[in-house]
């Protein structure tokens, strides 16, 4: 070990007291009167039921996804922390032909929003009436475009129509606000309108007079957009990649601020290419001081257009949302959160397209946009990095809501800056949360050696820690509790992440926390607030006398780190320090009867599905387009509301631990379950030769999780198109007629016996653009960006699929093509051909109380 002197000094940041409370009641913004809970803003965070308030929204799009499976999928999303659902309410989803309002099966706003209610999810209906959202017009009708008008403005010809939408919406909604006790909690007007503040206004009062009612109205604020004073709360948001720049940009820099901890709210990079150069922004601070930092867009994902198409890992939507947290945003809002597919359209394709006038062209069937949920509710690896933080938020967000962000004196001195470590911390008076961010995309950041801080509050002594300096590594990212109370326990730093809180079988007080890879885990316990400590060998840790303090070392990390402590009040708390790897597989929820613990995980890594899922993963860029993992979800209603765990897995065995554990193992119907201990946790290993699915779910099926298929050439590509330039100069998708005469194409025969429900057709491919077919029906399609290509059987007409199986058609790429494709993927885009398919079933496995 290298002497005192030759260690860095602390990394100092003070945290200074707030001179003046936040503002409360200056707002126009009122719940419902009499509801148990009203929701409030002041000037610094959100406030429901007179308690601090973090809510978690994730976007998604119902008109994008069928119908009989939205329970299911809001229940996944429930279960990665998401509290609110988003959704835009796409106009031309609604109403392509004019006068023909439909709200028919995936069309359903009001089912969508009652199965939200039904779980204890808040909504956030986005009403438009443009709303960008990758759809064709921004989401206006084509019948509206075609009229004499000047859309997006106070003119009595747009405004006339879109009374109409709204009035439609408000009678969807009618008894679903506050005031009924419904979930609407917010909406949403209109979308990146940047210099028409008093159109804004307009909207506002016209959606209000045709019934709609929430207590929070917002608006989203990058760009430099000009607001109605007062009248719309500001949602910001952040991207890790674009679409919409240029193919040989490189990487944004507007992206690349978000990897740093700032103050700074806006980005200007977010839609710019539809927003007209003649506009005058607002100045971005001028709404900080009466607004809190609230976000809608933080990027989940990121969508691929032809002429642009990123990859996004799940360390870059980790990293964003967790350095988000550190900035002082009090509202995490996910776009998107659940991909989908873009509906067939009656009289054309819906997607944006070079066909109307906008820059970019998207594909014309696939929102996957490489979301934590996928467009078929793949899990990914981005949704546990989330889960892990909202595991957080939800336990301790009331705890930071209220806290301001302090950034440290010495900071990075530019966006180039690599070498000046990152964090912030989010305070009060004597405690807080410290947030490390040492990760960005294709630039990786250097490790950071001899690594310790000292942050001093206006109240109580400063805390130096840890007490050995670490070496923070390379793509870390994380959050630090400091003077955190714990059941009467005050745990004054501790080197890992506070994961939830959780009872155990003794009625125990257990904090989880998450250890980071590479960085040894330090406690450090107030000894005033203790009587006692055990550690797992047994040994007590010895009392630091000089500043009464314990410090415990040497942990290793698992279901059995289990640090044990009698508080001076009498409580009995526990400290668990799960691995970096096994909390990412934490879920909380209700089960069985009892908030419990679950940790999620397949018992098989030698299944064929799971070998599948890590080899996609590694073609899908750390795992952004495979999404093979094992899920959970929680059903409280089910069952005649006795309620139970669904699991979702592509491995023939799988397992899930539970804490507390229930008094009796659970049961499941067409398999067994076997008990066995995994430290402080009872593990559940679910086997059977058959597996049944919930019938709202499909059909059953039997075998084996996955297995290889094959892809019979019967056409050989012609030359690649010769490429072409749309609006702004940018590469267009080639036409329709190229996929009919010059691509490569194979059939893909469905086997017998495989179940269509659940099952998934993986695609290893190279080139440019692929479309799959049913018959002459275009049912998928995928711009190559080195993902491997899921199609689900279930979304395909049976019969027909059954019968003539699907037809792969993929087209090479012109070397010329002015086409970014991501990393060492680009190379691919020569050759058509599909290398290999796959079939990977997931099994639903529904665990009732035993």
């Amino acid at each position: 070990m290298p002497p005192p002197e030759a260690l860095m000094p602390p990394l100092r940041l003070k945290v200074s007291a707030s001179a003046e409370p936040p503002l409360t009641g200056h707002l126009p913004f009122s719940d419902a009167p009499g509801v148990p809970d009203p929701i409030e803003v002041t000037s610094r965070y959100l406030t429901r039921g007179g308690r601090p308030w973090f809510p978690v929204s994730g976007e998604f799009h119902y008109t994008r996804y069928p119908a009989r499976e939205w329970e299911e999928e809001l229940l996944k999303m429930k279960a990665g922390g998401v509290t609110a659902v988003a959704s835009y309410v796409i106009w031309i989803h609604h109403e392509e032909a004019e006068g023909r309002i439909r709200f028919d099966g995936d069309r359903d706003l009001r089912r969508f929003a009652e199965l939200c209610a039904r779980h204890g999810l808040d909504l956030v209906p986005r009403i438009g009436p443009w709303s960008h959202a990758e759809v064709r017009n921004g989401g206006l009708p084509d019948w509206l475009l075609a009229r004499a008008l000047s859309p997006r403005t106070d003119d009595p010809a747009y405004l006339a129509p879109v009374r109409t939408w709204y009035e439609a919406i408000a009678a969807q909604l009618t008894g679903l606000d506050r005031v009924h006790g419904g979930p609407i909690v917010a909406i949403q007007i209109e979308n990146e309108l940047y210099d028409r503040p008093g159109h804004l206004l307009t909207l506002k009062r016209m959606a209000q007079a045709a019934g709609l009612s929430a207590p929070l109205w917002t608006s989203t604020a990058w760009g430099g957009v000009r607001l109605p004073p007062d009248e719309l709360l500001p949602l910001y948001g952040g991207y890790p990649e674009t679409f919409w720049t240029e193919a040989d940009g490189g990487w944004p820099d507007t992206c690349r601020t978000h990897y740093f901890f700032t103050h700074q709210r806006d980005d200007e990079g977010i839609g710019a290419d539809l927003r007209p150069t003649t506009v005058r922004g607002a100045d971005p601070t001028a709404s900080a001081a009466r607004f809190p930092w609230a976000t809608c867009e933080l990027g989940g994902g990121m969508a691929v257009a032809y002429h642009r198409r990123p990859r996004v890992d799940a360390a870059d939507v980790g990293a964003l949302g967790l350095t988000k947290i550190g900035c002082g945003s009090v509202w995490q809002g996910y776009y998107m959160f659940h991909g989908g597919t873009n509906p067939a359209g009656g009289l054309t394709t819906l997607q944006e397209s070079h066909a109307t006038g906008y820059p970019n062209d998207l594909p014309v069937r696939t929102y996957d946009f490489q979301a934590p949920l996928g467009e078929y509710g793949q899990y990914r690896p981005s949704y546990d990095e989330l889960r892990l933080q909202h595991l957080l938020l939800a336990d301790f967000g009331e705890l930071l809501a209220p806290m301001e962000s302090f950034l440290p004196v010495r900071r990075p001195a530019g966006q180039d800056d690599r070498d000046t470590l990152r964090w912030a911390v989010r305070a009060a008076e004597d405690s807080g949360f410290l947030f490390v961010n040492n990760h960005q995309p294709h630039e990786e950041l250097p490790d950071h050696l001899d690594t310790s801080f000292t942050v001093e509050f206006p109240a109580g002594p400063a805390l130096t820690f840890p007490s050995t300096p670490v070496t923070v590594p390379t793509g870390a990212y994380f959050c630090w509790p400091l003077r955190l109370d714990v059941a009467g326990l005050r745990l004054d730093w501790a080197t890992a992440q506070p994961v939830c809180t959780v009872a155990d079988e003794d009625g125990r007080t257990v904090l989880v926390l998450a250890a980071t890879d590479g960085i040894p885990v330090e406690l450090a316990l107030d000894a005033r607030t203790l009587r006692s400590v055990r550690v797992p060998s047994g040994q007590c840790a010895p009392l630091d006398g000089s500043d009464d303090r314990v410090l415990i070392t040497g942990l290793r990390p698992g279901t059995d780190a289990l640090v044990e402590v009698d508080t001076a009040a009498g409580e009995r708390v526990g400290l668990l320090i799960l691995d970096a790897r096994t909390a990412r597989t934490a879920y909380k929820g209700v089960a069985w009867g009892a908030e419990r613990l679950v940790l999620a995980d397949s018992d098989s890594a030698s299944d064929s599905a799971s070998d599948s899922a890590s080899d996609s993963a590694s073609d899908s860029g750390a795992g952004a387009g495979a999404g093979a993992g094992v899920g959970v979800v929680f059903d409280e209603h089910a069952r005649d509301g006795q309620g139970e765990v669904r699991v979702h897995s592509p491995a023939g065995e799988t397992s899930l631990a539970v804490l507390p554990a229930p008094r009796r193992p659970p049961v499941v119907a067409g398999g067994s379950v076997r008990a066995s201990r995994d430290g402080l946790f009872t593990r559940y290993h679910l086997t059977g030769d058959g597996w049944t699915r919930d019938p709202r779910f499909g059909e059953a099926g039997g075998g084996g999780g996955g297995g290889r298929g094959e892809a019979v050439v019967t056409r050989a590509a012609g030359p690649a198109p010769e490429p072409v330039t749309g609006v702004q100069g940018r590469a267009s998708a080639p036409v329709d007629e190229h996929y009919d005469t010059t691509a490569a194409e194979y059939a893909v025969a469905v086997p017998n016996g495989l179940p269509l429900t659940g099952t998934l057709l993986r695609v290893h491919w190279t080139g440019d653009v692929a479309r799959a077919y049913v018959g002459d029906r275009l049912v998928a399609d995928q711009f190559h960006s080195g993902r491997a290509w899921d199609i689900a059987l279930d979304r395909l007409p049976a019969f027909a699929l059954r019968g003539e199986g699907l037809r792969l058609r993929v087209l090479p790429r012109a070397p010329d093509a002015r086409v970014y494709v991501a990393d060492a993927s680009a190379a691919d885009g020569a050759v058509a051909a599909v290398g290999r398919v796959e079939w990977v079933t997931t099994r639903t496995w529904a665990l009732g109380e035993g």
